[in-house]
Parts: structure tokens; sequence; C-alpha cells
């Protein structure tokens, strides 16, 4: 935000309690922003949080130090507001064994602290374990009477939300055995991203882009998310998941789902997540004769040499775990029929960049055929979600000159060149979940929909080629991507 936007307004106090609050996601991503929230003035005192965890490592006080230290390797700028938090508002609970009595013994640890700070029972309950631990976990929370309070209950998810489709609608079976749907927030932090939010902005408040946004000018439309790191601290769970689990069915799916919407009635959380829905639903079965899976080898990045996959240490001998994707996906719509959606994702390639490439259709040459110079490249919009957030437009210009010479030049808008500094993922989401504010986060209906479409694949018992590490996935991948600026023929 600029300086001269309207603030937010501060959230109602609350106990945000964080299972596996002893964890990396809760180290490395909501201690942060949690501490961002308090330094803006967003939350703070008397609202607390309760971190949750199974080993009895912790005291209240270690555990004040620890998330202290975990602030300060975090780069935060030490103010006075957010140097009293963590003595002030964290706490410390080790639950031991997942048992009923133990879940009792926590209802009346949170009982406390509401009556200790004077808290009016609003409650977020934040999942940050493994998948496996979730369903367990609810039972016991519903068995204890953790699903509700004299104020409001949030129960936050996150990924992956199942492991295929019977998974997923298993656990969603669970989930609504003790929580409503419109107390669940399943969260993907991607769609946290500020260049992901105004994707809606993009669209619909710019005529020149929306007229544009139909099959009758656009020729495809690249998704790629590329990540240098490899599987290296989380590899016990990477390799029993795979790309397709950890990238395809949720985070390339939500951003095919934002790029392809349909007009929403409002931006009310309903009417958006209705069009997204419609969009999964409206996505053709995928081919797998237009899938392309792979899995990287030793091979250098940034001049340093890396270990291949199966070198990693967790990972097991002889694995096939695809670490690469990349996949052609149709849907059946009047406004997208016959354009076709490149996505694209893996670990180890040479950079580390989040992009969507929207490909124009070539204009009528005729005028141009006399003119064998003219070398004419489509124009393209490039939407660069992280790293330097912002978009591109390429477009065509004359060369100065006699001859009819032309050059694609860039129209170029960057976040950094006007907003002093753009809200971390977690802390955008985090913040509105606070406020009730369901838009950003996943419906169920989204989740079984992209399982539709991505379990087929994972029982489809595909082949897994080699890349080097540091190259662009598989050579089979490249007849699935349209290069950027593909000369038009003439």
């Amino acid at each position: 935000m600029s300086d001269s936007s309207p603030r937010p307004q501060a959230a109602e106090p609350h106990l945000f309690i964080v299972f596996g609050g002893s964890g990396d996601l809760m180290r490395t991503k909501l201690l942060p922003a949690l501490w961002h929230l308090v330094d803006q003035g967003y939350t703070g005192p008397p609202s607390q949080v309760l971190a949750v965890a199974r080993r009895p490592q912790f005291t209240d006080a270690t555990y004040r130090q620890w998330a202290d230290e975990a602030l300060t390797a975090a780069g935060l700028e030490r103010r006075s507001q957010g140097t009293t938090w963590c003595s002030r508002c964290l706490h410390y609970h080790s639950l031991g064994e997942e048992t009923p009595e133990a879940f009792a013994m926590l209802a009346q640890r949170i009982e406390g602290l509401e009556r200790e700070h004077g808290l009016p029972g609003n409650r977020v309950v934040y999942l940050a374990i493994p998948p496996q631990s979730l369903s367990q976990t609810v039972q016991h929370l519903g068995a204890a009477g953790l699903n509700h309070s004299p104020g409001w209950t949030r129960l936050v998810v996150e990924k992956p939300f199942g492991q295929d489709l019977q998974s997923a609608q298993e656990l969603d079976a669970t989930i609504k055995q003790h929580f409503t749907e419109e107390q669940t927030y399943r969260i993907d932090h991607y769609l946290g991203k500020e260049a992901v939010q105004n994707l809606l902005v993009f669209r619909f408040a710019n005529s020149i882009f929306e007229a544009l946004w139909h099959r009758d000018r656009i020729a495809s439309v690249q998704i790629t998310v590329a990540e240098q790191s490899g599987a290296e601290g989380r590899a016990t769970y990477y390799d029993g998941t795979g790309v397709l689990r950890d990238m395809m069915q949720n985070h390339l799916a939500q951003l095919l789902s934002l790029i392809a919407m349909e007009i929403p009635t409002s931006l009310d959380a309903h009417a958006v997540r209705d069009e997204k829905a419609k969009v999964l639903r409206s996505l053709r079965p995928i081919n797998p004769r237009h899938v392309v899976l792979g899995q990287y080898t030793a091979g250098e990045i940034a001049g340093a040499r890396v270990p291949g996959y199966g070198e990693g240490e967790g990972i097991a001998p002889g694995s096939t775990t695809a670490t690469f994707a990349a996949l052609e996906a149709h849907i059946d719509s009047w406004r997208w029929h016959g354009v076709p959606f490149y996505l694209r994702t893996g670990k180890r390639l040479p950079v580390g960049a989040r992009q969507i490439v929207v490909n124009f259709r070539c204009p009528v040459l005729a005028m141009f055929e006399r003119f064998p110079e003219a070398i004419i490249e489509p124009n393209a919009l490039i939407i660069t979600i992280e790293p330097d957030e912002g978009f591109e437009v390429l477009f065509g210009v004359k060369s100065p000159g006699d001859e009819m010479r032309l050059q694609t030049q860039r129209l170029r808008f960057r976040y950094d060149d006007v907003f002093p500094r753009l809200p971390e993922a977690y802390e955008a989401l985090l913040l509105d979940l606070l406020h009730g504010d369901q838009t950003l986060f996943v419906r169920i209906d989204e989740v079984l929909e992209a399982w539709r479409l991505f379990t087929p694949l994972l029982q489809a018992d595909l082949p897994v080629h080699p890349y080097a590490a540091g190259t662009w996935g598989p050579a089979e991948a490249d007849r699935l991507t349209v290069p950027t600026g593909a000369a038009c023929m003439l």
C-alpha cells in the first residue's frame, strides 16, 4: 500500500492457536507475518498467540526466546512495539500424545488465557501440521468442543488438501462433521501474493485488457512456477508427494482459474470463488499424452554443482517421484475454446520465477509482405508474480532508418518503483482471515474439481524423464511450450 491508501481496520481481539507451533512454517512464515500485523497496528494486545506442539521442549519463557531469535533471523526491524510482543503475547502448550484428555487440557488452557487477557472468545485454529495428522486433529478438536466458542472460531488448513480425489473427499467429510464451510479457511499462500491479488484489478478495472481477453485475440497462455531449490529440507514429505500434488493441483490450478475466470457479479468472496470454480469445472480432462514429467539429476546452478534428486537425504532408493511437470490444458467455454494453457513447474530450474505469459495472436500481415526484413513478433503480456513483481507489455516498433525493420519493445510496471513495501503473502492472508474474508481462500468445490483433473494423471503411471539441474526440464517438454516472442510467419 502507498502511504495515502486507506488502512484496513484493526482485527477484533482474538486468540491465535497454531498446531505445529514449533515447526518450520511457524518460524519462517507465520511468526514474521503476525509480527508485521502487530507492528502496523492491525493486531496487538489483548490478542494473544498460543503455539501448540507435541513435544515438551519449550516453556513459555524458552518459546518466547525461540520466537525472538526467529524474528531476528528473518531480518525484521526491532521497533519497540514489536520487541515487547514476544514477552507479552506469545504462549506455548505441550500437547503430548494426541488423546481426548490432552485436548481437554488444551481447552482448559485456552479458556484460561482468554479469561486472563479479557478476550471475547474469538479463536483462530491454525493447523500447520503434516497432512496425515489433519483428520485426527480435527476429530479431537470437535470432541473437545474447540470447534465453537463464545465468539467466532475459524479453522485454517494448509495444503495439500488430500492426496487425491478420494482422500480429499474423506478429509472434507471429517471437517464437515465438526466445522462449517464458513468456518473453514483452506490456505494457499500463492493467493496472498500481491501480484496474484492484482490479477482481478488488472483484468476487470482496465477495459483495454478485458476487451482482448478471449479466444479471438489470445493464442495461448503460459503459467510457469520455476524453483531453483531442490527437495532438501522436506525430502520425506516431497518423496511421497511429487510435483503434481505439491504444485500443479493447487498453486498452478489456482493461477489458471484467476486468469481464465469470467467477471464476477461483485468482489464478494462467494461471487469470486463461484467464477473460479466454474473455470475448474470447465477444464477438459487432461490428455496424458499432453503431460511430461521429469526428475532432476546432478547439474550446475549459478556456477555450483548440485546433486541429483536421488542423492538427497531422505529420498527412497530408486525413487521415481517427479520433480518437474509440464502439461497442456484446455477450457471448454465460449471465451477460451481452442486456446491452449501451458502449465510448467519444477525444481532445480535455472532461475526461481513465477510468471504468466499471455501470447496474443499475430496481426494481419498482408501490408508487410513486400518487406522481407520486417520480422513481426506477436504482442505478449507478461505478469511477473515474483521476483520483481509487475507487468510488461511487448509491442512492435519500427527501427529508425529507411528499411522496414521492426523491434520488440516493452512497457513495464514494477511494484517496487511505486510502493514502498509489499506485504508478504501470509501477512495479507492472515489479515483477511482475522477479518473473516474468504475471497483469497480455497473453497471445497475448487479443491475437488482440481483433484478431479489431476487424480487420473497420478494413476496413469506416466514416464518420468531425467533432466540436468540448471536446465529447463526434460527435452520431451519442449513440444508443450510456446516460446515468448515467436515470430509471426509472413
